[in-house]
């Protein structure tokens, strides 16, 4: 079961690379969220989609935004993978149960044991603003991204 623009975004906490427990709510009421649901750590799209995002990090702290990347990779990949690609946002370990908060996104591909690709734009008032899916192997454009952010309100 998919997600919807409007509706109110599916609450989670989870672990990131460093082992802070990070929670959509704490985020209602003051910053815009941009969820970017990925694969896996370490694939060749991946690694470009995170790049993109981290060459483009003034854009959206600018319009306001908090930018999350969720996969099934363990905290100790995830602090591996930020290490190198020098990344400053938290990765979400969705680990254990196995895809548990992307699967209320329907983002879990539970057939291949990972999660798919999408990004959802969460606005503060934890609602669904923006919510587009991806091809597996398709790199999504962080201008695209950008560009609906600052159309949030």
């Amino acid at each position: 079961m998919g997600i919807t623009v409007g509706q109110p975004a599916p609450e989670f906490t989870l672990k990131d690379q460093n082992q802070q427990e990070i929670k959509l709510a704490d985020f209602r009421g003051k910053r815009n969220v941009v969820l970017m649901f990925y694969p896996l750590d370490w694939s060749p799209v991946c690694t470009n989609e995170h790049a993109c995002m981290v060459n483009d990090m003034k854009n959206f702290e600018q319009l306001d935004a908090v930018v999350l990347g969720l996969s099934v990779d363990s905290v100790w990949s995830h602090k591996a993978f930020a290490d190198k690609l020098s990344i400053k946002y938290s990765l979400l370990a969705d680990f254990h149960p196995r895809g548990a908060v992307a699967s209320q996104y329907g983002m879990y591909l539970a057939d291949k044991g990972i999660t798919g690709r999408a990004i959802a734009i969460i606005n503060k008032a934890g609602n669904i603003a923006w919510f587009k899916q991806y091809d597996i192997p398709q790199q999504p454009d962080i201008k695209e991204v950008a560009a609906a952010l600052a159309g949030v309100k």
